[in-house]
């Protein structure tokens, strides 16, 4: 077989033409109907194909075939197209419209359709999430053009029964940029030696979207434009199977599903799904590649057990995800410890999986519609058994908080009402699966290895405190957030506004009167004071904002006020007096004026572009504020001196004797530095700051317990944060803290760094509680030697300024808005950290 797939690959390069290499037995095409490669001007597999061009092409077949149609559902950060080519036998396509609602009555389970055989099976073939994945991509081009432009009965049998939808590139802005740097470096001849630089990405490299997040990861959290069109473009249509196509290392050959067993103790899709379903589409999938002598493997790895993948969301809405990995050539043509391995080559294999998709799902049509009926009534019944009837949330301090999360559970079409200030989310819904993948948390796992998160409880990435009801109130339904937030007007005043630090928009709201020219102070302390209509308690942080301090007249400064609180919807109050009922008079020394942050963050080499895209994301989409973004190869010649504040994210910063002091001195200066993840554990083991790290000291005489080879790799590995959910327990009066009620906290962990509290009695702003776990799998191990002995942040004093240190990621992937504002803080209020001298 192995000679098979090598001869396979040498052909191409010699006699055999692009286009018969891929769709030869599936002639004759129409001629009309343009190939990709008459098209492009080369065949498929000798470039990288622009985006552009991509969408050119999918426009170009619409137009001249009466099978298909296109749509846009959205647009990149970068402004690119997200497009959908609907393509099916042209009198479906006509009648597209009716077929819908035939399809979607299989989707309520108040009805009891039964035409399982009379309607075309809904297919989404999606492909390149991953922007430096591209063969996917080249495949979606041929896929099109041989349903477009092919009069071969098999597949006019597809197009009769199946509605194929085709997304070419569900991330335009990574793949372009991986796209540019292959066909940049791309030799002639090609260069198959692995070290070449074609075949090697400077960073970020293409794999992420514009601001660097993995969009695989973005099904369930839709923080990005592209994650939010597919989603409201798949809850109009609610496919009966979608595909996910990848690519994986070069070394490897070819994976599909069945995956590894599923690693939730009691996983809350059907056991149909992920057995019966998988297991039917691959043996489906190993007789297609069977027949070209392509190599494959099944059930190793990978696991669908996080419901945000391209291959687990739809297993979540009554369809079936169906991931594929193609070993990558990472350019046109590498070496492999099989030969070589063309871009060709890897295309082929994703095309033949995705023709065979098609192919399985139209011969199992009846049976994968009664899937996606039961699935939903299903739904129902389960909800009935459970003894909980809903959850009741809302946080009356923090509306724009609320409204996101109430945002996020609408967008996955689950039901929400409101009574007052409190939401309800009944459990008796079609989308209760999503319900529980909102609010349930678990303990026990069937599994320890994960291929990633083991907690995804989307209540605590909120910080939304919660209770599950076995009685219901429902109040309203919700259906948009558009006017969700009542805020009462603020009203002129000539002496000062007030503004809660309590809402999650403040911040913004702050940055927005910085720019304006307005000088705003924090307050260290609690104050009660009468404004214009009532009487009103202010939390820590509260800013102030006094008319006569500023350089506009008092109409200017109430003209930008009103704007600020408009724009971003929060609490501000007229005050006539500063004097206050209770607590700090509004002239106290405890508050004090808010520097205006000019913020520099190091990228590059050896910086994870992950954590650095989170903290670039969440300031210029939420807060609006400009960091600049240093390059590695550039701090050398860099001055800091007009920054104030720097963040160093998760990395292996390797940093020379000069490089390190120039970090030091300048925070000593008074600055703030800012380090998350390991980027804190390098700042204690460099002796930047007088911390350390926590350790559990081992016995080095101890005889290590023989275990089988075989499993090392599960035993080393469930040692390692996948992913889970912990509580810790704030100090709600320390700057960091600001605007937070609760000094309990979830925070996500995915990493080992293990901080030690500080000496300091005042420098620990948050340490894991007594009883941390809220969701996820963790050892026994881990939890008594490392959390129980650690902080998550701390302060470290250096010389006039401070290093704030986060063992945990407070912007995992743009969706910790419980502890965004705690990394806001730091970044805003930096200054405000006045560390106590025990001495």
């Amino acid at each position: 077989m192995i000679k098979k797939l090598l001869l396979l690959v040498v052909l191409y390069g010699t006699t055999i033409s692009a286009q018969d290499y891929f769709y030869q037995k599936f002639q004759p095409f129409n001629s009309e109907i343009p190939s990709p490669e008459a098209f492009l001007g080369y065949g498929i597999g000798e470039h990288h194909t622009r985006h552009d061009l991509i969408v050119a092409y999918l426009e170009k077949l619409a137009e001249v075939s009466d099978r298909a149609s296109i749509a846009e559902y959205g647009r990149t950060h970068e402004g690119r197209k997200l497009v959908m080519l609907t393509i099916t036998a042209p009198e479906n396509l006509s009648n597209l419209d009716q077929l819908k609602e035939e399809h979607l009555a299989f989707t309520d389970p108040k009805k009891s359709v039964s035409n399982y055989g009379d309607v075309p099976i809904f297919i989404n073939l999606a492909y390149n999430v991953h922007g430096n994945e591209p063969s996917s991509s080249e495949a979606a081009l041929l896929t099109a053009y041989t349903f477009a432009a092919s009069e071969n009965p098999e597949i006019l049998n597809y197009l009769k029964n199946a509605v194929i939808f085709i997304d070419p590139t569900i991330n335009p802005d990574g793949r372009d940029r991986h796209t540019q740097w292959a066909n940049t470096y791309q030799g002639n001849p090609e260069v198959a030696d692995p070290q070449d630089v074609e075949h090697n990405e400077y960073w970020p490299m293409g794999r992420t979207n514009h601001y660097w997040f993995d969009l695989n990861r973005d099904w369930l959290l839709a923080i990005n434009p592209e994650s939010r069109g597919k989603l409201n473009w798949y809850h109009q249509w609610y496919p009966n199977v979608v595909t996910d196509f990848h690519e994986m290392g070069t070394q490897s050959t070819y994976f599909f599903e069945p995956m590894k067993t599923n690693a939730s103790y009691d996983p809350i899709m059907p056991k149909e799904n992920y057995e019966d379903l998988n297991t039917l589409f691959g043996n489906a999938f190993s007789k297609s590649l069977d027949s070209i002598g392509s190599l494959y493997f099944t059930k190793e790895v990978f696991d669908g057990t996080y419901p945000g993948y391209g291959s687990s969301y739809p297993d979540l809405q009554g369809g079936l995800g169906l991931l594929f990995e193609q070993a990558s050539s990472r350019g046109h043509r590498q070496t492999t410890a099989f030969g070589e391995i063309t871009f060709a080559f890897t295309i082929r294999n994703q095309y033949v999986s995705g023709i065979t998709t098609v192919k399985t799902a139209v011969n199992n049509k009846e049976y994968m519609r009664k899937y996606q009926q039961k699935f939903f009534k299903s739904a129902l019944t389960n909800a009935a058994k459970s003894k909980v009837k809903g959850y009741t949330f809302g946080d009356v301090h923090d509306k724009n908080r609320t409204k996101a999360f109430i945002d996020k559970l609408l967008l996955h079409k689950i039901d929400v009402y409101r009574s007052g200030d409190s939401f309800t989310v009944p459990t008796q819904q079609p989308q209760y699966r999503m319900v529980q993948t909102m609010f349930e948390t678990y303990e026990k796992y069937r599994d320890s290895v994960y291929y990633d998160a083991s907690a995804w409880s989307v209540a605590n990435f909120y910080n939304m405190k919660y209770k599950s009801v076995n009685t219901l109130n429902l109040g309203d339904k919700i259906t948009e957030t558009k006017n969700l937030i009542s805020i009462s007007p603020v009203q002129k005043s000539n002496y000062a506004y007030v503004m809660d630090w309590d809402d999650y928009n403040a911040p913004a709201a702050l940055v927005y009167l910085q720019k304006k020219g307005i000088v705003a102070s924090s307050a260290a302390k609690l104050f009660s004071i009468k404004t214009k209509n009532d009487t009103k308690k202010f939390n820590y942080g509260a800013v102030l904002v006094p008319v006569s301090l500023q350089k506009e007249d008092a109409a200017s400064v109430y003209k930008s006020i009103k704007e600020a609180q408009e724009k971003f919807e929060v609490p501000i109050y007229a005050v006539d007096s500063g004097l206050s009922l209770e607590g700090v008079d509004l002239g106290s020394g405890n508050i004090s004026p808010i520097k205006k942050t000019r913020a520099v963050m190091l990228i590059g080499d050896g910086v994870s572009s992950y954590e650095a895209g989170e903290v670039w994301h969440l300031l210029d989409t939420r807060v609006h504020m400009p960091i600049t973004k240093i390059p590695m190869r550039n701090f050398n010649k860099v001055s800091l001196d007009k920054y104030n504040t720097m963040v160093m994210v998760s990395g292996k910063y390797n940093l020379n004797e000069k490089q390190m002091s120039k970090i030091k001195d300048w925070t000593s200066k008074g600055n703030t530095l800012i380090t998350i993840g390991t980027a804190s554990k390098w700042a204690v083991e460099k002796k930047l700051v007088k911390e350390k790290l926590s350790k559990t000291e081992k016995d080095s005489t101890q005889i290590a317990v023989r275990k089988p080879y075989v499993d090392a790799r599960e035993n080393i590995g469930k040692e390692s944060l996948g992913g889970v959910i912990l509580n810790v327990d704030l100090d709600i009066t320390h700057p960091l803290a600001y605007g937070y009620r609760d000094s309990n906290i979830p925070v996500y962990k995915n990493n080992s760094v293990w901080l030690s509290p500080s000496k300091n009695s005042y420098a620990t702003v948050a340490k894991y509680s007594k009883k941390p776990h809220i969701d996820g799998f963790i050892t026994e191990k881990n939890m008594q030697e490392n959390i129980l002995n650690s902080a998550s942040l701390i302060v470290s004093k250096l010389g006039s300024g401070r290093v704030v240190l986060f063992a945990d990621n407070p912007n995992f992937r743009g969706s910790w808005y419980g502890t965004n504002r705690l990394f806001l803080n730091a970044l805003i209020l930096g200054d405000k950290i006045k560390i106590p001298s025990e001495d």
